[in-house]
């Protein structure tokens, strides 16, 4: 389609899926002013639960868009997480506590609960909308944006029980919206991803597995001998046993040679194994359904102005809760980059380190929730006497059992070397390209708060013990400014100047001072090789662009503007 002929932008960006990926990047692009539609094929919000558990990097990304303490609070947070047998007897646990990004690492929800929260706080943003019971049926795209074709919905899930769909006798009432970019949120069978020509690679699983949603009825509770999550490790039978909140409960259960698909699904057959663990008469049966589950990852994660997200760009067994959680990173990442560009900040060239970041730390997570598959879902004898073997010896010898408590097995939100925005990583376990920790810090009134909400919505330059600002020109502090910089002193708790000699009676007033209570940010910075002074150039999703020398910051400023391609400011702002 030609420029000249083109229709006029309707919106800044499409988004197909209104699940949780689709979800967080609306609040992303939408709390930076950016006009956003929404494009959602069900009518009407069914609600099923399909993710049950996300992370402290998830919860630090509500943070971000102001949302972590009112989802939080539906959250069962620090819920320990068990390898245990049929009987109850534990075999390890996983039960992290440390708060390192600011927030726990475990936190069990109920998904219904999760998305209508999100979906119900677009609301604050009038430059968001959601269109439901629409799909996307195809799209073009040129130079300057994308023209999407979408219909009525010609058949929708039916309820909440099954995943069955049923046909509606409407009219297509086929449209056209155009769009700076669309992003393609729209699950594992991506039209999106369908009409690019994306294949996936990586692993199908043949297993199938019966899940079956509860709720308690009211006045029972028959889940005080279940108040954790439980990977029963039965070989004649593995079992998954997950808590949710408010008397929600998840079982499933692996299909065992013989077993078919219409046998596990029969209400006498659910009741029975059911019975094994609770009284199937004092819970409501929400969902049963036999699935099986892959292990996937998108070639490309971009063409052009249309970029994938969510299981449209990779699928992960769920044997680690990772599914939604890589989904919601996916969309942190994603949209300060995208907004950037829309803002007439940086060159569009910028949005292809989105998929080279996220591919490594997506396909690592996919990784690990495969071993977990595996550990989990063992049947040979001799294998699960190994892992029994392995298990016991975990708990046995200190140094193993605090590093599987403590969740050493997770991959740390660390991009792979050579493929993430920002200066080059000088030692392996370095500090760039990293996630950097979120510390609890004080203010001068006393105050306790977390460090991110200093630190707004752009980049953040911290000083340790010093004015991040020294040694900077005129024109890099003017190029900060354009993408919203917030600076920050940081000190030890107990560390702050003080005395009647040689210290300035009061700050300056756009440079906070803060002390971080417990070390955290402190001790990174002492890692990377920072004791006394340093500077930390964090970027907007809080991943470490690098770390200089105090005064010295200047070459690693310029060497920002670089990648971000940043734009003169007479460019203006390409959303105007």
């Amino acid at each position: 389609m030609s420029q000249r002929h083109a229709p006029p932008f309707a919106a800044d960006v499409i988004i197909t899926g209104l699940g949780p990926t689709g979800l967080v990047l609306a609040h992303v692009l939408g709390k930076r002013g950016h006009k956003v539609v929404v494009i959602e094929r069900e009518p009407v919000f069914y609600g099923n639960a399909r993710a049950v558990y996300t992370d402290d990097e998830c919860l630090r990304i509500f943070q971000s868009i102001d949302l972590a303490d009112e989802v939080s609070a539906r959250m069962m947070p620090e819920t320990p997480v068990q390898f245990v047998r049929k009987d109850g007897r534990v075999l390890g646990q996983y039960r992290p506590l440390k708060r390192i990004f600011g927030w726990p690492v475990v936190n069990f929800f109920y998904q219904p609960y999760l998305e209508t929260q999100l979906s119900d706080l677009l609301a604050r943003y009038p430059n968001v909308e959601v269109w439901r019971g629409r799909e996307l049926v195809d799209f073009t795209q040129d130079a300057d944006g994308v023209t999407a074709s979408h219909r009525a919905t010609q058949d929708v899930r039916f309820g909440d029980a099954t995943d069955a769909r049923v046909s509606r006798d409407i009219a297509e009432d086929v449209q056209t919206l155009r769009a700076r970019y669309l992003v393609g949120a729209d699950g594992g069978r991506s039209v999106v991803r369908s009409r690019l020509g994306i294949e996936m690679t990586g692993r199908n699983f043949p297993e199938p597995w019966l899940v079956v949603d509860l709720v308690r009825k009211p006045g029972h509770d028959g889940l005080r001998h279940l108040p954790y999550f439980n990977f029963v490790v039965n070989p004649r039978m593995p079992v998954v046993s997950c808590v949710q909140p408010d008397g929600f409960h998840r079982f499933e259960f692996m299909l065992m040679p013989g077993m078919t698909r219409e046998w596990m699904e029969k209400p006498e057959t659910v009741r029975q194994l059911l019975s094994d663990y609770v009284d199937p008469d004092h819970f409501e049966i929400k969902r049963k359904l036999v699935y099986t589950f892959n292990a996937l990852i998108a070639r490309d994660w971009r063409r052009g102005r249309v970029l994938l997200a969510g299981d449209a760009a990779h699928m992960t067994p769920q044997f680690m809760g990772q599914g939604a959680s890589s989904g919601i990173r996916d969309a942190s990442n994603l949209g300060w980059k995208l907004s950037g560009v829309l803002d007439g900040l940086f060159g569009d060239a910028i949005l292809d380190s989105y998929g080279r970041e996220r591919h490594g730390h997506a396909k690592a997570m996919i990784d690990i929730s495969v071993l977990m598959k595996d550990l989990v879902s063992m049947t040979n004898p001799i294998g699960t006497l190994l892992r029994d073997a392995l298990l016991r010896i975990t708990q046995l010898v200190p140094p193993m059992r605090r590093w599987f408590e403590e969740g050493g097995f997770k991959p740390m939100p660390v991009y792979d070397r050579g493929h993430y925005l920002g200066l080059p990583r000088r030692r392996r376990d370095g500090p760039e390209g990293a996630l950097a920790p979120q510390p609890e810090v004080r203010l001068i009134d006393g105050r306790r708060v977390r460090l991110d909400s200093m630190l707004g919505d752009g980049f953040a330059l911290i000083g340790l013990n010093c004015d991040p600002r020294d040694g900077l020109a005129a024109g890099q502090l003017e190029g900060l400014a354009r993408l919203g910089t917030r600076f920050v002193t940081l000190y030890g708790y107990a560390g702050r100047p003080q005395g009647l000699k040689d210290v300035a009676r009061s700050g300056a007033p756009d440079l906070p001072e803060v002390e971080d209570i417990g070390d955290l940010m402190v001790g990174w910075f002492r890692k990377a090789g920072f004791r006394d002074k340093g500077v930390a150039i964090l970027r907007p999703d809080r991943f470490a662009f690098g770390l200089t020398a105090a005064g010295r910051t200047g070459p690693a400023v310029d060497e920002l503007f670089r990648q971000l391609a940043m734009r003169p400011a007479e460019a203006g702002s390409i959303a105007a």
